[in-house]
């Protein structure tokens, strides 16, 4: 009988090490042109213990005054502002799904959940 790889200790393992790096960080939403459209705060701890390879996010601070733009991209950061994970953002089918990638100046910005996945 075979065994699948990576085991799911393995992945819960390698989530929980990924997203240790990002307590107290943000998530930074980017155009295209890696221009800060809105940040969000995570706390600390920012997630969960992952289950099933599957880690969920604590409480995120939403940004209430957005730099504005169109955002392409979002960046997730440690509290040392070193990029841990890049992701896609769009309106359906991206890594995060937002209501409208538009982002008007001054407007609020928010995460209702957020999830990371070590690979299968």
């Amino acid at each position: 009988m075979a065994a699948s790889y990576p085991t799911t200790s393995v992945r819960n393992g390698m989530a929980d090490h990924i997203v240790d790096q990002l307590d107290g960080g943000t998530v930074e939403f980017q155009t295209s042109g890696d221009v800060e459209v809105a940040t969000l705060t995570f706390g600390t701890p920012a997630f969960g213990a992952a289950a099933s390879g599957t880690a969920a996010a604590n409480a995120i601070t939403s940004d209430s005054s957005a730099t504005g733009g169109t955002t392409t991209k979002a960046v997730l950061k440690s509290s040392g502002a070193t990029i841990v994970v890049a992701c896609a953002v769009g309106t359906s089918g991206a890594d995060i799904n937002l209501s409208s990638t538009t982002i008007g100046a001054g407007d609020t910005v928010s995460l209702s959940s957020l999830t990371y996945s070590a690979p299968s």
